[in-house]
């Protein structure tokens, strides 16, 4: 016969096989626990708004426009931006509206993103007119709004901002959005018609023909210094003078008021940057390439002297007033010698078209209220 254990022994074996099964059936019970009941995933994070406008929370017309202008798609910058961040663990699609109340129209985007993803949405509404007769800075209000797809309001924001005057210019650090003067270029104003309509009246034959084709490279650049030398005469016998205007108000220290073309040919002055677009205007008008030309302190335009040439006649828009068209050329070209390259920064009217950069919408009355066609001036 086995031997019996001693009653202490086997106590002692009983407890730990009990102490082993209740480990066995604990590990075992949380097993089947994880596996029939998952734990709770942890809290999901809602999404996050953060709202910038303008530069440094000021809106410039010129900007406005140009961004406008452009498909949400294509835009590299916007009067408005708001990132979305997606902080949570599901999809996202929302509904976001921008709009400036009393001054702009507003413009919807959909947000439409994957959990985690943080995108920068870029809105440029359109203004209305008011924006661009607008002549001081004037204080205004950015409206954004979000909406799940249920019409939930998930986040609203109203900020304030600053809209400056319709003719201020941010030039920006080492000129940086000069290429942004051809907003100022109007070519279809009815005043540079006019003045085009006085200026072919002392042109032999009566015609303003831009570039002709047909004629040899010396016969354009001949043609095109008698134009240019027409169009200073018209406006010399409209009494254009001198007048600086170029005060502005805002945060911004490279800024310049410039009078668009129609203002300056109401009043009868423009100093040298109003007068540089003014008569880029009129060149444009008749098809042919021009550049307004900064120097220090300084601008003068120019106009491609042959339809495929590199030369372009410059003169000096402020002599207009006071002596004739030869001096002006020759101020312009003593100017432009005494400097070197990397002082002089020239802008192309068509190089700023091709950006997308167009004329500003205008809201001051014209002159008179006819018009007259280009086909009317070649007559």
């Amino acid at each position: 016969m086995r031997k019996s254990l001693p009653a202490s022994l086997r106590f002692k074996a009983a407890v730990r096989l009990a102490v082993a099964l209740a480990a066995i059936t604990t590990f075992s019970f949380a097993a089947d626990k994880a596996e029939l009941s998952p734990a709770p995933a942890p809290r999901s994070m809602e999404p996050t708004y953060a709202v910038s406008a303008g530069l440094e929370g000021e809106i410039f017309p010129v900007f406005a426009h140009q961004a406008a202008l452009q498909k949400p798609t294509a835009r590299t910058w916007g009067t408005v931006a708001v990132k979305v961040t997606n902080s949570s663990d599901l999809a996202l699609r929302q509904r976001i509206t921008v709009h400036i109340p009393g001054w702009s129209d507003q413009e919807i985007q959909t947000a439409e993103m994957s959990a985690g993803e943080v995108h920068t949405y870029l809105f440029a509404p359109a203004f209305f007119p008011k924006l661009y007769q607008n002549r001081e800075i004037t204080s205004a209000t950015v409206v954004v709004e979000v909406r799940d797809r249920g019409g939930r309001v998930m986040f609203s924001q109203a900020s304030p901002v600053r809209l400056r005057a319709a003719d201020d210019m941010l030039w920006g650090d080492k000129f940086k959005f000069a290429p942004f003067i051809a907003s100022w270029i109007t070519p279809h104003d009815d005043v540079v018609e006019q003045v085009l309509t006085q200026a072919k009246e002392l042109m032999p034959g009566r015609r303003l023909p831009g570039y002709e084709e047909w004629k040899s490279a010396s016969d354009q650049e001949n043609s095109t210094f008698l134009q240019a030398r027409a169009i200073y005469k018209a406006l010399q016998k409209m009494g254009i003078s001198y007048v600086k205007s170029s005060t502005t108000f805002g945060s911004n220290e490279m800024t310049q008021r410039i009078r668009m073309p129609r203002e300056s040919l109401q009043a009868n002055s423009a100093n040298c940057i109003d007068g540089a677009v003014m008569y880029a205007s009129m060149f444009e008008n008749l098809g042919m390439d021009t550049q307004v030309v900064l120097i220090p302190g300084h601008a003068y335009v120019g106009v491609r002297s042959s339809q495929n040439g590199s030369k372009y006649l410059y003169f000096d828009t402020v002599l207009t007033s006071r002596d004739d068209f030869e001096a002006a050329v020759q101020a312009a070209e003593k100017g432009l010698r005494e400097l070197p390259g990397s002082q002089i920064i020239r802008v192309e009217t068509s190089e700023s078209r091709r950006a997308g950069i167009f004329p500003m919408q205008e809201g001051v009355p014209s002159l008179r209220q006819t018009t007259t066609t280009a086909a009317a001036r070649l007559k």
